[in-house]
């Protein structure tokens, strides 16, 4: 097939999605929103930027938020200026999208996200003549952050949920929420992690089950994860297991963490570890007892169920989303995210068991070999590329 996928390519689970294709002989084109390193044997890349993603403040992936209070404001501030003033870029980047569409002819675009990728994809085909399919991937908050937070935000969620030919999610919460913002009921749907799925030759459990008082935060610092109140909790921890530490993914030298440690006297007890590759994440996944993920806002998590492949208990915000994966007090435990006591509380609960831990961990390993497995779901894409690509194959 001469696919295109339009998505952040910058992002490592864009990337591990589209590698299945290039691997797989399919002719793979991508028109990324920021500037990045093209993918070995992409076919073509083009970058097409939307909603300030070519302004010099967001190109660098991950690049560190200021600190303290200011640092919360900013983020928040840069994330409400994007939700307003985003969509009034749109028509221009659509243009150079269809542009790009006329120029390749794809059999099919694979939007990687409403905001934007899904938005200037459904704008650039709808005025063509002869469309390709447009599937369009829903990434865990575009519909309970993203959608809701302005009038144009609003309205460009629902034309790009009524302009697509199918959505694929992570979860089957996003499903439902698809139909609500106007993805008709009679066109098909998917649902898949983000990323594929888990490669079990990367993320596997341990030889033995983790003793170790360990816990980790793989979240890095995201504007819908609480990881003020996953600080608050680490003194209220550390007050009954004051021999337990904390890895904090992807925050070595964030200001408000280092602000954090020092205003809670928790030196010594936090590692702030630097961005990872996958198999020396997986090794840290393995080193630790508990995942915590704080957030408010979310689908599935590819790095909770990395975790969980991990042999990790996950403790996670109570969301709709989450309980298709965890069911409390057997294969993890979910919390009201806002309440430090709550949070504290779970940790504990969790070392404190570990006879739970390793019920849970091998109750987790059997979700993710059904529902998880990345060379299982990333064939049922493929089978599902097909049937969008030749309706007319029952195949």
């Amino acid at each position: 097939m001469k696919l295109l996928f339009v998505a952040d390519g910058r992002s490592p689970i864009a990337v591990n999605w589209i590698r299945w294709w290039i691997d797989h002989g399919h002719e793979v084109y991508l028109a990324s929103t920021f500037a990045c390193d093209p993918i070995s044997g992409l076919t073509g890349l083009d970058i097409v930027p939307v909603a300030f993603s070519g302004t010099k403040s967001t190109l660098k992936e991950g690049a560190k938020s200021p600190g303290g209070i200011w640092g919360a404001r900013t983020l928040n501030l840069r994330l409400k200026i994007r939700q307003w003033a985003g969509p009034l870029t749109i028509s221009r980047s659509a243009k150079r999208l269809r542009e790009i569409i006329v120029r390749i002819q794809p059999e099919l675009v694979h939007a990687m996200r409403i905001p934007y990728e899904g938005m200037i994809a459904a704008d650039a085909i709808a005025s063509l003549e002869s469309p390709p399919p447009l599937l369009v991937s829903i990434w865990g908050n575009d519909f309970t952050l993203h959608a809701p937070s302005s009038p144009l935000m609003r309205h460009y969620t629902e034309w790009t949920a009524g302009v697509a030919d199918a959505i694929h999610a992570d979860c089957r919460r996003d499903i439902r929420l698809a139909r609500q913002w106007g993805f008709p009921t009679d066109r098909p749907t998917f649902v898949a992690p983000g990323n594929g799925g888990i490669q079990s030759d990367v993320f596997y459990p341990p030889v033995e089950p983790v003793s170790a008082p360990v816990v980790i935060n793989p979240r890095g610092f995201r504007g819908y994860v609480r990881n003020d109140i996953f600080f608050q909790s680490i003194p209220k921890v550390l007050a009954k297991r004051p021999e337990a530490r904390f890895l904090c993914a992807s925050m070595a030298g964030e200001p408000q963490a280092l602000k954090w440690i020092d205003q809670l006297g928790i030196q010594g007890k936090v590692e702030l570890l630097q961005p990872l590759p996958h198999h020396a994440m997986a090794d840290v996944f393995r080193s630790a007892a508990v995942l915590v993920s704080p957030s408010t806002h979310d689908g599935t998590p590819n790095t909770l169920l990395e975790g969980m492949t991990c042999g990790c208990f996950p403790v996670a915000g109570d969301l709709e989303s989450i309980r298709e994966w965890i069911t409390p007090g057997i294969n993890g435990f979910l919390v009201d995210p806002a309440y430090s006591d709550s949070l504290a509380e779970a940790i504990l609960s969790a070392l404190d068991q570990p006879e739970l831990r390793a019920r849970a961990a091998e109750h987790n390993q059997r979700i993710i070999a059904d529902r998880a497995d990345y060379a299982q779901n990333m064939a049922r894409a493929e089978a599902f590329y097909n049937r969008l690509v030749h309706p007319e194959s029952k195949n």
